[in-house]
């Protein structure tokens, strides 16, 4: 007999959310370790480094301070560096998918930065969004969309986005042909990779070769969310947790492809449907989006499992100055690199 699914009945009562982190600018993704520490991704040029006491420091490429102050939306997030995915290296070292420089970089804990991809068959990479690293230490890219300013692309339903795969050949296209890719993640056994697709409003996975390549696309879930998708994370049963970035909600897929709503901070805006319906017309607009968000994790982006058992659940966002975090019934698929030995 299956084991009974141990978020059945789940949801997160906001009044047990409580946050860590203050000041923070786009704290998008956040990556957590063992020792209680979390990096989030920060847009003044670097990552915030938020300790397990919530003191924290700024370890910056080039530190920014306009951000906040930008008047005009698109160009909030799109001029200068903008680290957006994160993953730790091997090394403890962070990559970066650098969503302002259009490149992939590394950056030591003490902010020196080295570029590693910015082309790809000697052509611009395009709009890096997400970073991974497999237990065989390839480290998988994705590519929202080649089109430079990207709410051009968010508005639309082009479908320019890709997968690229670095190991020791070198980088490489592993799979395109995506509506705005966005993060991935790898089940337990590394067999499948799920894509999120943001304005195709869907989970889209793909089996994963021996030698990386990818094939057997299917979609995982809902053929369309009605909402647009930002990042995904597994849990220990098998659950994939996700966002609905604008519209505000934490999600998960259960093994059957069966949706769940875990936290819900839009519950069905005006706004929101004006989006959407906007969307669905080829319509929508920079001020359509910016009327959008909540106020737990305005325009929620990503989930991160961390604390000592892996059920404490972060919530990344574009918009928010703090780290939302709650528990969870189940605890979280480690990463790569929760076990391996990392620089304090």
């Amino acid at each position: 007999m299956a084991s009974p699914n141990p978020i059945d009945g789940f949801q997160v009562d906001p009044a047990q959310i409580r946050t860590i982190g203050h000041d923070l600018q786009r704290p998008e993704c956040i990556l957590a370790e063992p020792d209680g520490s979390l990096w989030s991704a920060d847009a003044r040029g670097g990552v915030m480094h938020i300790r397990s006491d919530g003191s924290q420091q700024l370890i910056a490429q080039a530190e920014r301070t306009d951000f906040a102050e930008a008047s005009d939306a698109a160009a909030r997030f799109t001029e200068g560096t903008l680290p957006n995915g994160l993953a730790f290296a091997r090394n403890g070292d962070i990559l970066i998918s650098n969503f302002g420089t259009d490149r992939l970089e590394i950056m030591k804990r003490t902010g020196e930065t080295e570029t590693l991809y910015d082309t790809i068959d000697g052509e611009p990479i395009g709009k890096v969004n997400f970073v991974l690293r497999d237990s065989r230490d390839r480290i998988w890219l994705t590519v929202s969309t080649l089109v430079p300013n990207w709410m051009d692309a968010a508005a639309s339903k082009i479908s320019d986005g890709y997968i690229a795969m670095a190991d020791e050949r070198g980088i490489r296209i592993v799979a395109d042909g995506f509506a705005f890719t966005n993060e991935i993640r790898f089940d337990a056994e590394e067999r499948w990779l799920y894509v999120v697709e943001t304005t195709a409003m869907k989970v889209t996975r793909l089996k994963v070769a021996d030698d990386g390549s990818l094939s057997g696309r299917e979609t995982f879930g809902p053929q369309s969310h009605g909402a647009f998708i930002d990042g995904i994370a597994f849990d220990a049963f098998g659950n994939l947790w996700g966002t609905h970035v604008m519209t505000d909600r934490v999600f998960a897929i259960t093994p059957d492809g069966d949706l769940r709503i875990i936290l819900d901070d839009d519950n069905g805006s005006p706004a929101g449907a004006a989006l959407l319906e906007a969307f669905e017309r080829g319509r929508a607009t920079p001020e359509l989006m910016m009327a959008c968000g909540g106020t737990i994790a305005p325009w929620m982006a990503s989930v991160t499992f961390g604390g000592p058992d892996l059920s404490t659940v972060y919530i990344g966002s574009l918009r928010g100055t703090t780290i939302p975090y709650f528990s969870a019934p189940v605890a979280g698929l480690p990463m790569v690199h929760w076990n391996e030995r990392n620089p304090s």
